[in-house]
C-alpha cells in the first residue's frame, strides 16, 4: 500500500517550508538509495549556496537528535572468552555511523568526542596483526583524520561556539591516544592510531 505524506498539511508546511505536499508524499515513499541519489545530484549542481543550506539543515537536525544518541563504551565490543580477544558489536557500527554523519556535516569536534569513546573502549583489548579488529581500527584511524579536518573547517567557518569544550575534546583525545599507545606496547602489539597521533602532534588550536 502506498504511503501518503506522514505529516498533516500544517505540519508539512512547517517542516518543508515551500516544498509542496506532492514532494512530501514522494519523500515519504521513496527508498533510501533513491533519496541519496537525488540529494547527490542536487548537490552536484554549480550552486554553492545549495550545499551550504544542506549542511546547515543537516547540522540542525543532528543537534536536535543529539540527546537521543549516546555511546555505551561497555557495549562496543564483545569478548570471545576470558581473554581480551573481542569482536565489534552492532552498537559500535551505529556509533561509527553517527561519527561519520557528524564530521560529514561539519561537526568535527562532536565527531571526535564520539571517536574518542571508541578508542577508550579498546584500551583493554588485544588483537592479531591483519585481523578483522586491526583492520577496523585502521578505518577508525582514518575516520579520526577526517574528523580532525572537519574540526579545522569548523574553526575556519567560525562555527565553534564554545572554545573551552573544543579544547577539552582535543585534550581528551590526545590523552586517550597516549594511553592506547602505552597499552599496546605492554602486550607487544602494533599501535593502530599512528596517523591520529601524528595529526594531533602538529595540530594546535
Amino acid at each position: 500500500m502506498v504511503a501518503q505524506s506522514t505529516s498533516r498539511p500544517s505540519e508539512a508546511r512547517s517542516v518543508l517550508g515551500h516544498v509542496n505536499l506532492m514532494v512530501d508524499t514522494f519523500i515519504a515513499n521513496a527508498n533510501v538509495d533513491d533519496l541519496r541519489s537525488i540529494v547527490r545530484s542536487l548537490l552536484a549542481t554549480n550552486n554553492p549556496g545549495l550545499s551550504a543550506s544542506f549542511t546547515h539543515a543537516a547540522r540542525s537536525r543532528l543537534h536536535q537528535t543529539a540527546s537521543k544518541t549516546s555511546v555505551n563504551t561497555y557495549a562496543l565490543f564483545t569478548l570471545h572468552s576470558q581473554t581480551t580477544s573481542a569482536a565489534p558489536t552492532q552498537h559500535l557500527h551505529d556509533v561509527l555511523v553517527r561519527a561519520r554523519t557528524l564530521y560529514g556535516a561539519g561537526m568535527g569536534f562532536a565527531s571526535l568526542k564520539v571517536l574518542t569513546s571508541v578508542i577508550r573502549a579498546s584500551l583493554e583489548l588485544q588483537w592479531e596483526d591483519d585481523s578483522d579488529l586491526s583492520n577496523l581500527f585502521a578505518f577508525i584511524d582514518a575516520d579520526i583524520g577526517q574528523a580532525i579536518q572537519s574540526s579545522k573547517e569548523e574553526i575556519e567557518g567560525g562555527r565553534v561556539s564554545d572554545w573551552g569544550i573544543a579544547h577539552e575534546i582535543v585534550d581528551d583525545l590526545r590523552g586517550v591516544v597516549k594511553e592506547s599507545k602505552k597499552a599496546v606496547q605492554v602486550w607487544g602489539g602494533e599501535f593502530p592510531f599512528e596517523r591520529t597521533a601524528s595529526s594531533l602532534e602538529y595540530w594546535k588550536i
